[in-house]
């Protein structure tokens, strides 16, 4: 469990970070709110019904109010703080560490064409074990800029420049904004739109985040794509059957040589409802392609479950598996291990992170509800075991995590335990915080040595220069 020294220093760390901020923006809104009310004097005495004055926020959160219409503003100010103990399952390597990050986005719209800017600046602080480079770190830089050509009327519609992608359940493909910096692609982007039915298509390649440099793409990456949605086929759901097709340089074969990659991921999801208030998400994934000599033969698979109980505070009920094919050899010129290409993982096989969608069978229970004032409470538990002994465990990243060389003599991975839950204060701030455990199993405690991990995070999302 997380130690209670880690606990103090989270705690103390709060006391002039996060929770700092938290109270002067909530000090902020509320003598905002005050503010904007009619002195008590200014009260009607009679008894009539009177319309409640709106409760404005703060100007600067409204100062698209004063900007012509064409041109709208954003910030968005992020503080949070983490804690683990044993890190790598190893006794006694804790830590506890600050990540911030600024966000101002700027987006000036035409007839059929608009502009987005939007630059950021994320950093780390007091962070003792592991790296501090990106995406923990991220110096100021271009985020975001592109042109969109079109609008929402018209069915077809362009987005050129630098740019965020996200499909689907963003299991293959996302920006991953739980981490500092994120993910951004340079490139372009297509769509047709009818009423039922969507078709993207894309060529990019992903935006690397270069210290003291100014972020950029390139350096032999590739990224393209086709991506459906529609809703005609199947009644009351959703398919969305896709392609994407990657390319990259310098990677490392199973003979130790490195070589260029051709690999193409072919894949389905299916989204919909059912009677008894039951949802299904099921998803299916083929990659077929070459890494230099090797060929490349994996797949995946997702499907979940979700019921919705007609109780108080709309309990919902959630079952899950995820599977992800591993290198059951790694020498004989196969690639096994499922890619799981540029994902937005967190919180998807289990808060801790340190499972990814990599050689994993991975059970999931859980159980939602929202509670007083809209404030979601969610606690998860997890079940993995290995698909193939002699590949590694993968985490959310997809970086491996831990190896037995000759093959782990046992699969199972271990059990974790997860709560969050999410409370908006107001319409600028919200509050977020969880914590996750991690029970180490057989071959954890074969691979490594084998202590179970923990970690709490509190997270603050201010919003400024908008309403929300």
């Amino acid at each position: 469990m997380f130690r209670l020294d880690s606990a103090r220093r989270v705690c103390s760390s709060l006391a002039t970070g996060a929770a700092a901020v938290a109270w002067c923006a909530v000090a902020f809104a509320q003598q905002a709110s005050t503010d904007a009310q009619p002195p008590a004097s200014s009260q009607p005495t009679t008894a009539a019904p009177q319309q409640t004055p709106r409760k404005e926020p703060p100007f600067p959160n409204r100062a698209n109010e004063v900007m012509p219409s064409w041109l709208r503003v954003r910030g968005e100010f992020r503080e949070r703080v983490e804690g683990y103990d044993n890190a790598g399952f190893v006794d006694g390597r804790d830590d506890a560490f600050f990540l911030s990050r600024v966000r101002l986005t700027a987006r000036a719209t035409g007839k059929n064409v608009a502009a987005t800017v939007q630059v950021h600046d994320a950093r780390v602080a007091d962070k003792g074990v592991g790296p501090t480079t990106a995406p923990f770190r991220a110096p100021f830089d271009l985020r975001q800029a592109f042109v969109d050509i079109g609008n929402a009327k018209t069915p077809l519609t362009a987005r050129v420049g630098r740019q965020e992608l996200a499909f689907g359940d963003q299991r293959l493909i996302g920006p991953g904004n739980w981490t500092n910096a994120g993910r951004t692609f340079d490139g372009a982007r297509g769509t047709f739109q009818s009423k039922a039915t969507r078709v993207d298509l894309f060529a990019v390649s992903l935006v690397r985040i270069l210290d003291g440099e100014f972020d950029r793409s390139g350096n032999g990456n590739r990224l393209a794509g086709a991506y459906v949605s529609s809703s005609r086929i199947v009644p009351f759901g959703t398919v969305e059957p896709y392609v994407f097709w990657r390319r990259d340089v310098n990677q490392r074969a199973e003979t130790g040589a490195f070589g260029p990659l051709h690999q193409v991921t072919t894949g389905a999801r299916l989204v919909g409802k059912m009677p008894a208030r039951l949802d299904y998400n099921i998803e299916m994934d083929l990659q077929r392609g070459s890494l230099g000599p090797d060929s490349v033969r994996a797949w995946a698979g997702h499907g979940q479950f979700r019921q919705s109980l007609p109780l108080a505070w709309t309990p919902h009920v959630t079952g899950e598996y995820n599977y992800a094919s591993g290198d059951a050899n790694p020498s004989d010129g196969v690639r096994g291990t499922f890619d799981l290409l540029y994902a937005t993982g967190h919180d998807k096989y289990g808060l801790a992170d340190q499972v990814g969608w990599r050689n994993i069978h991975d059970v999931r229970a859980g159980v939602d509800v929202t509670g007083v004032k809209a404030t979601p409470i969610t606690v998860n538990y997890h079940s993995y075991w290995l698909a193939a002994a002699r590949d590694a465990l993968y985490a959310a990243s997809g970086a491996a995590v831990a190896r037995v060389i000759s093959g782990a003599s046992n699969r199972r991975v271990g059990q974790e335990l997860d709560v969050q839950i999410a409370h908006p204060l107001t319409e600028q701030l919200s509050l977020a915080a969880g914590y996750a455990h991690l029970f180490a199993g057989p071959f954890l405690k074969e691979a490594t040595p084998g202590s179970s991990y923990s970690g709490p995070f509190v997270m603050v999302t201010y919003v400024f220069l908008a309403e929300k």
